[in-house]
């Protein structure tokens, strides 16, 4: 396969990816914000798609919901969803992606580095894109809902914090595992 078609068929297999994860959603209790399994899979396509990439892959899967298709949580789509109190969010999947690629770099098929700087380097990329993921979804939910720092963060992040916590860990396991077969097809020319 050539490495100019193979970069795109990876960009929107992950948003694809991202917008199942909206099929995986669990009503957090009082507050409106779902647990869902997109901004793990928004994280994961930065780490194992490097930042350009992977944040072309949110963009995608955002546009494709923003445009009516039913890939946000609940199987929802439409301006109307961005446009909501959880709409930042959505935004922050985009950055999420993109910041954890940047960290993480482009994947390569023979990573040059110790395994423990490799392990510390994806760590650091999916913990960011995790924090980097809720600074539009904080700002934008205070805005919507007039609401205070305080009562945004009781409702948008703190009932989420251990479940991102093993979303994160679970993100740092699967870009150990599938960077260097995923280089394999983005870096063609680069095959032991």
């Amino acid at each position: 396969m050539k490495k100019n078609f193979v970069i795109p068929v990876f960009i929107a297999a992950f948003a694809a990816l991202i917008g199942a994860g909206a099929f995986i959603a669990i009503p957090a209790g009082a507050t409106v914000v779902p647990i869902v399994m997109q901004n793990m899979f928004a994280v994961l396509s930065g780490c194992l798609l490097g930042g350009l990439n992977g944040g072309a892959a949110a963009l995608l899967f955002v546009l494709a919901g923003t445009m009516g298709l039913p890939v946000f949580s609940g199987g929802r789509g439409g301006v109307a969803h961005i446009l909501g109190p959880t709409g930042g969010f959505l935004i922050g999947y985009i950055l999420a992606a993109a910041v954890s690629g940047l960290i993480a770099g482009k994947p390569k098929v023979l990573q040059k580095t110790s395994k423990v700087k490799y392990v510390l380097r994806m760590a650091a990329a999916a913990v960011s894109g995790f924090v980097v993921l809720y600074v539009p979804g904080v700002l934008w939910f205070m805005h919507t809902r007039n609401a205070s720092f305080a009562s945004t963060m009781a409702a948008c992040v703190l009932p989420f914090i251990l479940g991102d916590v093993i979303k994160c860990i679970l993100t740092v396991l699967l870009s150990l595992k599938f960077r260097p077969v995923i280089a394999r097809y983005l870096n063609s020319d680069e095959r032991p």
